[in-house]
């Protein structure tokens, strides 16, 4: 493999999110160069493939993984499927990226984690809000003193459900909305504030409207305290009408600052046609919409890949390692066992032999 010119990269994946890594991979051509996607949907992954100009199509990633001259691969498969393709993409001797949540278990995430150790390849966790430009910027702010002591960071990030069907099995996915969003929350909350150690969490959530789709809770709140006497406060919602919403609040003793990810970026339109595309998660393009300008560098997403590109090459360091993603799924399982029984979570907490983390919920109900 070359050490040097663009990463030679590869998708696993072929809906929503590998469309999202395909377009921020191709957007940064000085730093990653996309080569192969691999999905065994009959003709997905030709159709992603013309879309981007993606030289090679496997209906099976381990066919792809013996292309030598692939550098990088990056995940976009539904969760219970990370781990596996984690560990042969390291037995390929390339680096993984792998999209959040890191994986179904503690004991998956410790298995992936030595595994590319001992490979001696990287194992990024694809973490966009620590990407995200206006939530760099408040960072920068917190971090240059501008608020005073912080001690209170929420995030939020509510819509009416997912696209793919797996997310509604909580078998492949392994949660509801609080595995699907709040392992955003989680890390974004952890790493703004300078990455403390975690005291507890305590979560309450239920299914209020998505019962005839999922044993999954469709909305969800978590508060963490952390040992700098700072409290992160997420809010996730799979119940919400109307389309995305996602944004942060920031308490400091000396200021404070929000961020709307997408209000901003946003053409407040009328229609009463209709037109083709507004925002993610949108339901309608007819009345009042927000369509969001250039929506994919608004939350990060080529400057993720541009960066994980860059750890390959030995020019960054990972942001966001499996490491991260164990501390997220940690506090996951935390959140379930809180929501289960009404206390408070202290951690470490790291119940063993479960399959899937919304277990501790589902089971103790």
């Amino acid at each position: 493999m070359s050490n040097q010119g663009p990463v030679k990269t590869a998708i696993i994946g072929s809906q929503f999110e590998a469309d999202i890594h395909a377009f921020s991979l191709t957007s940064v051509p000085d730093a990653a160069e996309l080569v192969a996607v691999a999905s065994p949907t009959p003709g997905h992954a030709a159709e992603l493939a013309k879309k981007y100009n993606i030289p090679r199509v496997f209906t099976d990633y381990k066919k792809m993984l013996a292309e030598k001259d692939i550098e990088m691969v990056t995940i976009a498969a539904p969760n219970y499927l990370h781990a596996q393709m984690t560990i042969d993409i390291a037995a390929a001797g390339k680096h993984v990226v792998c999209e959040k949540p890191l994986c179904m278990t503690l004991e998956e995430a410790d298995e992936m984690i030595d595994t590319c150790q001992r490979q001696g390849v990287l194992l990024m966790y694809a973490e966009e809000l620590f990407f995200t430009p206006k939530y760099v910027k408040a960072k920068e702010m917190a971090d240059q003193g501008a608020f005073g002591r912080v001690y209170m960071v929420k995030q939020c990030e509510k819509h009416f459900g997912p696209h793919a069907p797996w997310f509604w099995d909580v078998e492949k996915s392994g949660g509801g909305v609080f595995m699907d969003m709040g392992c955003h929350g989680i890390a974004f909350c952890w790493w703004f504030l300078g990455r403390p150690e975690i005291k507890n969490v305590f979560c309450q959530m239920a299914t209020y409207v998505h019962t005839d789709k999922t044993k999954g809770e469709d909305n969800c709140l978590c508060i963490i305290e952390f040992e700098n006497n700072a409290v992160g406060l997420i809010e996730n919602s799979w119940a919400r009408r109307g389309g995305m919403e996602d944004r942060i609040e920031v308490y400091g003793e000396a200021g404070l600052t929000y961020a709307d990810l997408h209000m901003g970026n946003a053409l407040p339109t009328y229609s009463e046609p209709g037109y083709g595309y507004a925002v993610e998660k949108a339901p309608t393009t007819k009345g009042w919409t927000y369509p969001v300008f250039e929506e994919l560098w608004n939350y990060g997403f080529p400057q993720e890949m541009r960066h994980f590109a860059r750890c390959v090459r030995g020019k960054e360091e990972p942001q966001a390692t499996g490491r991260d993603g164990r501390v997220v799924q940690q506090v996951l399982y935390a959140g379930y066992h809180s929501a289960a029984t009404g206390e408070k979570i202290p951690l470490p907490f790291e119940a063993r032999n479960v399959k899937t983390p919304i277990e501790l919920w589902l089971d103790v109900r």
